[in-house]
């Protein structure tokens, strides 16, 4: 067996290069795909020709470039986009909200949406019925300030 994978180099390849994809789909780290990249780079030096030594280099080299180069500007488009695309509580950041009770920088409850949820003051004193903006979420609890033009009343709803 040992005997016909040194003859077959890009079996080895497509092997490492499936491996790294089912890792890739466990992990979702934008890592082991670049590694993947690097697998594909050394089957085709191996379908065009290459020793097995050149094609361990191309392997490296490719997979070194894509983590360094590749795999940054990937994470750095996947982590932007508009409001819409954001997930979980990252969407409730930017969302108006009512305060239901007195909110301080200790604590306090308000309404998002249609859920109540702990929160604090990023500046002084919320009374109840004021109208907020959820500006961060801290585990459980939201963060809120006074949206700038809003009036410094309570909101009659």
């Amino acid at each position: 067996m040992f005997e016909w994978l040194g003859e077959n180099w890009w079996a080895l390849w497509l092997t490492a290069f499936l491996a790294f994809a089912v890792i890739e789909m466990i992990t979702l780290d934008l890592f082991f795909i670049m590694l993947g990249g690097g697998a594909l780079a050394a089957l085709a030096a191996d379908f065009a020709g290459a020793e097995p030594w050149l094609q361990v280099v191309v392997f490296c080299i490719v997979s070194l470039l894509m983590v360094a180069f590749v795999r940054p500007v990937a994470l750095s488009h996947l982590k932007k986009g508009p409001s819409e695309q954001r997930t979980n509580v990252d969407r409730l950041i930017g969302e108006s909200a009512i305060v239901m009770e007195a909110v301080t920088s200790d604590g306090g409850l308000v309404k998002i949406g249609g859920d109540i949820w702990s929160a604090r003051s990023a500046a002084g004193v919320l009374p109840a019925g004021q109208k907020v903006v959820v500006s961060a979420i801290d585990g459980a609890t939201s963060v809120v300030s006074v949206p700038p033009a809003a009036a410094t009343g309570p909101v009659t709803a």
